[in-house]
């Protein structure tokens, strides 16, 4: 019996989700190119596909590397900085993440790295880092020479590695070091707040023209602490943050009436919050809306 292209493609597609995601940053743009890659499978000879994951994640690929062409100049006109769409991790939605490795692999601060890259350098680095593909198996996706690949893979490996070290606490140390800042935050605790953000810690804030935010990240512990005191006081009280996975890491979301507000994701350096990147662009957000299941 012949199994129905639907069935046979599902059992695909948590995978090639992934696979999308880290290549294009944004969880809607990477439903639509898995959409576009089960339009193509089940309009194909399937007798002539022989390997169909190995297919599938060669359609994807070059669906995201066109995508990408057109997002980079999208990008360079956004309003105020850009950050990738938050997903939230704990079900699973990207994959197992029971590693160190794997839990940076889809952390904003990564993804937001992965913007230095060329399209072609992101798939080498995504397919290798993220899905232990050889480098001959990656020549085959892009069609490229394997020697061309190794060196598009070095070259990646050195334009991330000469950023700032990403290095995190355990996942127990950082939902503590979260829920300090929450319990700082809520109840005004500015110098609660001092001792867990790094001097130069910097607050990214994406609204993308459609919220009011910062149009420039705040640097530095003085500025990040008189913003937050502004916010608490302006907001704290209508506000309500619970804690979530995000991107692999602990974070926060906040909400009001219902309706999610943002999505904060912190990234560490020796155990102070170096980053801090919440995004409240109502666009971005409807995809960890779905996932936590509120209206």
């Amino acid at each position: 019996m012949t199994t129905a292209p639907a069935d046979e493609f599902e059992a695909h597609r948590p995978r090639l989700f992934g696979l999308a995601y880290r290549m294009l940053g944004s969880a809607h743009e990477a439903e639509d190119t898995v959409q576009d890659a089960y339009l193509r499978f089940s309009g194909a000879d399937r007798t002539q596909i022989e390997q169909p994951g190995a297919w599938l994640a060669k359609v994807v690929t070059n669906l995201c590397l066109s995508r990408l062409t057109s997002a980079r100049a999208r990008r360079e006109s956004y309003v105020g900085p850009w950050l990738p769409e938050p997903v939230v991790t704990s079900d699973g939605t990207l994959g197992p993440l029971e590693s160190a490795e794997q839990r940076e692999a889809v952390s904003l601060a990564l993804l937001v790295l992965l913007e230095r890259l060329t399209p072609t350098e992101r798939a080498v680095y995504v397919l290798r880092e993220a899905f232990g593909y050889g480098h001959r198996e990656i020549a085959e996706v892009l069609e490229l020479g394997e020697a061309n690949c190794r060196q598009l893979y070095r070259r990646a490996v050195q334009r991330i590695e000469s950023a700032e070290s990403r290095f995190a606490p355990p996942p127990e140390r950082q939902r503590e070091l979260v829920a300090s800042f929450l319990s700082a935050a809520r109840e005004g605790d500015l110098a609660g707040l001092e001792k867990l953000l790094a001097e130069d810690v910097v607050w990214w804030s994406d609204g993308g023209g459609k919220v009011s935010t910062a149009l420039r990240p705040l640097m530095g512990r003085e500025k990040v602490l008189r913003f937050l005191a502004g916010v608490t006081q302006k907001y704290g009280a209508a506000w309500e943050m619970t804690g979530a996975e995000i991107n692999g890491t602990s974070g926060l979301v906040v909400w009001a009436d219902g309706t999610l507000l943002g999505v904060i994701e912190f990234e560490y350096r020796d155990e102070r919050i170096a980053h801090v990147r919440i995004v409240m662009n109502p666009e971005k957000l409807d995809f960890a809306r779905r996932q936590l299941g509120r209206p």
